[in-house]
């Protein structure tokens, strides 16, 4: 493993750390940003839901335009005019006083974020050699959730409900990645020589919606993804409220901030061997798989009252994330037009749709049978979410009838 991680390109490591230390500032402000905006400058529930909100919204069309831009114009560009308008975007939150210039901020949170990370990934399946890609894609998903593990704890420590000094760090934070992207981007562009060639042909976006549009195999798994997506956005939407609101549990809070912490020790814990075993077959497969489990264990979330078994539930669900999550960016590298890569990683940034409705149907489903009909709450969410199965299979389907390339040599 090691001597594999001393043969990654330098851009792929520096993208991975400035990963690890941007989730982490960022984890340290955004959790807290909702109480920070209540007690700090009184703003009311019904427009902090909007200022939160917003960032998904912006996200949606932002990674297409972002992933299409990348293709136009080089990953390098995108990645540092976005990194550099975030800095200032979390220095914003700091100086910030109006409600207005809150829903402006995390507006444009949500686009750099849209704009930065399918850039990124592109320019890491650019880089990056065949073999090392499996390495390196689910190196950054580590590095991610050791970020988002690691950043609330932090933030808590340096109260940032009710400080802006957080914001400050995490906007010093950014600007040093950005610093070192400038560094280091510009000594290894000889590694994207191959890649720019390939992109003589600037990618306009009505060339990209074409395609998108006329690739069945695409459109299809991007669907698949919503609905898996869907039963994924439960752990933080539906199941605090049932945790928090059923009367047959003595502390249902204590009980989800162990869900929490269970949670991001079985993504460090499974995410090496869950892999070793994935990249045996294709990374559908293991996508297709980690949709089914994630609805398994979101159905025994709300089947059992022991918390032993609630526990295990929360295992197989989040086997079946690291199961869809480490191998996407890598089934998106698969089936992706090299010189349309950031428009398809992009476009990928539609199963967001999932996110935003799956915790809608979760309102409804509780509002509608209550909290204390788990049963039928969690079985429906389950039963959603694994549609995505199906579809995964006529996803796969589509490939072998097409011939596309249905695996790695890894």
């Amino acid at each position: 493993m090691i001597e594999r991680f001393k043969s990654i390109n330098p851009v792929s490591k520096s993208i991975i750390f400035g990963t690890l230390f941007t989730r982490a500032a960022t984890f340290m402000t955004m959790p807290f940003l909702a109480i920070y905006l209540s007690e700090v400058h009184g703003i009311s529930p019904v427009m902090i839901g909007l200022i939160i909100g917003v960032s998904a919204f912006t996200r949606i069309p932002g990674s297409f335009i972002g992933g299409n831009l990348s293709d136009r114009y080089g990953r390098e560009n995108v990645m540092l005019i976005s990194i550099l308008v975030w800095a200032f975007v979390f220095l914003g939150f700091a100086l910030a006083t109006h409600v207005f210039m809150f829903f402006i901020l995390n507006a444009l949170n949500g686009l750099c974020s849209s704009f930065f990370e399918p850039s990124s990934r592109a320019l890491l399946s650019d880089v990056t050699k065949q073999k090392n890609k499996l390495l390196v894609f689910n190196l950054r998903y580590a590095a991610i959730n050791v970020g988002a593990a690691l950043g609330p704890l932090v933030g808590l420590l340096i109260g940032s409900s009710k400080s802006t000094i957080p914001f400050v760090i995490t906007a010093i934070v950014y600007f040093l990645y950005a610093i070192s992207l400038l560094y280091i981007l510009p000594k290894h562009r000889d590694l994207n020589k191959k890649v720019e060639i390939e992109r003589k042909e600037k990618v306009t976006m009505m060339k990209a919606l074409k395609t998108l549009r006329q690739d069945l195999v695409f459109l299809v798994a991007v669907i698949a993804f919503i609905f898996g997506v869907m039963g994924y956005s439960q752990f933080g939407s539906t199941m605090p409220q049932f945790f928090k609101n059923a009367t047959y549990f003595e502390n249902g809070v204590a009980l989800y901030t162990s869900l929490i912490v269970l949670n991001a020790i079985t993504v460090l814990v499974v995410q090496y061997p869950v892999t070793r075993i994935g990249k045996k077959f294709s990374p559908l497969i293991s996508i297709m798989l980690g949709a089914l489990t994630t609805s398994i264990g979101l159905f025994g979330v709300g089947l059992f009252e022991s918390i032993y078994l609630i526990g295990l539930s929360m295992i197989i669900f989040t086997i079946g994330e690291v199961m869809m999550f480490t191998m996407l960016d890598l089934f998106v590298d698969q089936i992706a037009d090299p010189s349309m890569k950031g428009t398809y990683f992009g476009a990928m940034g539609f199963s967001s749709l999932g996110s935003s409705v799956g915790p809608l149907i979760g309102g409804v489903l509780l509002g509608a049978f209550g909290y204390e009909s788990p049963e039928i709450v969690f079985g429906i969410l389950a039963l959603i979410s694994a549609v995505g199965f199906p579809l995964f299979l006529y996803v796969n389907m589509l490939m072998k009838k097409t011939k596309r390339n249905l695996n790695y040599s890894l």
